[in-house]
């Protein structure tokens, strides 16, 4: 347990950081997972209109460090590759 107001502040900002942290995180992986999925089963439009979504989801989390630039980066590449490649067949 915390014995200083300063650390018993620090535990309640904490705690909420943890919340809008899962919550990017959360979005960021559901919409991944989604244009994921429309990859695999084909439906180009349907993954191009939700790849926008995805790249800003990445970003964010990105930006407030719930996963790192370079991580944010290689996800999104891997993305547009995986979509242009089904574009190609």
């Amino acid at each position: 347990m915390a014995l200083t107001k300063s650390a018993r502040k620090a535990i309640r900002v904490s705690a909420r950081r943890k919340v809008h942290n899962d919550r990017r995180q959360r979005e960021m992986k559901d919409t991944v997972k989604e244009v994921r999925k429309l990859i695999a089963l084909g439906k180009k439009v349907e993954a191009e209109k939700l790849l926008s979504s995805a790249y800003k989801a990445l970003d964010k989390a990105a930006k407030r460090g719930v996963i790192k630039k370079n991580t944010a980066s290689r996800k999104k590449s891997r993305m547009a590759k995986a979509l242009k490649k089904i574009s190609n067949k």
